[in-house]
């Protein structure tokens, strides 16, 4: 058997990077392009992520070179499986000390859109679209993402597909709705034993009970959000809804369920926010009930619409009897409280892989290659967080005496500074050792960290209940 060669290499940690994903290759020239792809994914977004953008040709005319060809060809017609690529980069994620996740987390669902002109592209149609706020022609797709206080990342993403793309629209049996697309991707994150405390999702998914049904028959923990006016079958002189209760209730005084609760919630920034929640009994809503609705709020006065969250959970309360007998861990408020403020996250997500690493930038059409652009883009995202635990392992190996290497150990220069390798086939990260770093990997590497790292600043970190 003739020795496999090898494809030109990406610059510095890159290259290690993409040489995990080359069993999954069976061709030279699917190697390069995956390299030539994340290359151009993660420079500095001085051009967009088009295919000429990414081969750094010219547009329009340029798309004929050679190299912008073969990036076309890599995505569209090239026979290597996205499915199984995005399985290994979540391998990696979970494998990875630094990000691999923990029972503590939040399983974050939220649909995007984005504008597309036309009519023939892939899942494309006049739909509501979140990024612009209004109906227009777009494409909508809906992800799962895994989060906690450290870090963020996607797992897999759907495209939605509109009715008048099928033959008798919503009626035919292979239209799927958003919320159908949504709870495949929660099974799919259970099916492959991936730790969460909760599933959380904006009021699209909380309102809706077939949603939140199969989410219970998944045996999944849930934290979503409703409407302000949520409501249930009541007295004409009863309470009956949630912003309803959430005026009437006195603020102050009493720490028992049915009244506010202080609670504090400290960023990473170092600064301190008190919010306060509030356990609803009323309706179908309590501690001892099946479902448990929690409003949380800056301002029990005034229910401010931005800093006020109405939500639903099917999480049980402390020292109840369903706790004791639910096969899902108890929640406290403050417990609640942290879990939804994990979808921060989600909204970041967006900054980065839209406006840096050109989500919505692709110039197909098929379905195939929408998928794979997108799925490379998790990829780049995805070197961001693994190259910020590869640095971190070298600034141990470099500190640590008992973890020096016996072996010559292998340096790259970047910035103009040397710095220590780890050995190739290490037991610690199992990757081959980086390359010789030239005047391309400080704007291809280190400006996607430095992205990543400044997202960090306002993400949720530590909550605790505080005396009210």
């Amino acid at each position: 058997m003739s020795k496999r060669q090898a494809a030109a290499p990406a610059p510095g940690l890159l290259e290690a990077f993409a040489q995990t994903f080359d069993p999954l290759f069976g061709k030279l020239n699917q190697r390069e392009g995956f390299r030539r792809y994340l290359e151009g994914l993660l420079l500095p977004t001085e051009r967009n992520k088009t295919l000429t953008g990414l081969a750094n040709t010219e547009p329009g005319v340029g798309a004929q070179e050679a190299r912008a060809q073969s990036l076309q060809w890599y995505l569209s017609e090239s026979d290597w499986d996205e499915g199984v690529l995005n399985q290994r980069r979540v391998e990696l994620l979970v494998k990875e000390p630094s990000t691999a996740p923990n029972a503590g987390g939040a399983l974050v669902i939220d649909e995007t859109g984005d504008l597309k002109d036309g009519s023939h592209t892939a899942h494309v149609g006049r739909q509501y679209l979140g990024k612009v706020g209004k109906i227009d022609n777009g494409v909508v797709s809906v992800s799962s993402l895994w989060a906690d206080e450290r870090v963020y990342y996607p797992l897999e993403v759907e495209p939605y597909t509109p009715a008048a793309w099928f033959e008798r629209g919503s009626a035919n049996p292979a239209f799927r709705t958003k919320l159908a697309l949504a709870l495949d991707l929660v099974q799919r994150a259970v099916q492959a034993h991936l730790p969460f405390k909760a599933v959380v999702a904006d009021c699209f998914y909380g309102e809706d009970r077939t949603l939140r049904s199969g989410l219970q028959q998944l045996g999944v923990g849930y934290v979503m959000a409703l409407k302000p006016s949520h409501s249930w079958r009541h007295r004409v002189d009863d309470l009956g809804s949630l912003e309803e209760v959430a005026h009437a209730t006195p603020w102050g005084g009493s720490k028992q369920a049915g009244a506010w609760l202080a609670v504090d919630r400290t960023f990473r920034d170092g600064h301190t926010e008190r919010w306060w929640a509030l356990e609803v009994v009323a309706g179908p809503y309590g501690p001892h009930r099946a479902l448990r609705a929690v409003v949380v709020t800056t301002d029990p006065l005034n229910l401010p619409a931005l800093t006020t969250w109405y939500l639903i959970t099917n999480l049980p309360a402390p020292h109840t009897p369903r706790a004791e007998n639910s096969p899902l861990s108890a929640a406290p408020l403050a417990e609640i409280v942290r879990l939804y403020g994990l979808r921060t996250w989600v909204e970041q997500s967006y900054k980065q892989v839209k406006t840096t690493l050109g989500w919505a930038q692709y110039q197909v059409r098929s379905d195939r290659a929408i998928r794979r652009h997108w799925l490379l883009v998790f990829c780049a995202f995805t070197f961001c967080w693994w190259q910020a635990g590869q640095n971190r392992a070298d600034r141990l190996l470099a500190t640590d005496p008992a973890l020096q290497p016996t072996s010559t150990p292998i340096t790259g220069q970047s910035q103009g500074q040397k710095k220590p390798g780890r050995v190739s086939g290490s037991a610690q990260s199992g990757l081959a050792r980086r390359l010789t770093s030239g005047p391309k990997l400080a704007r291809t590497s280190y400006h996607a960290q430095a992205l990543l790292a400044g997202l960090l600043g306002p993400a949720p970190a530590a909550i605790h209940s505080a005396p009210s």
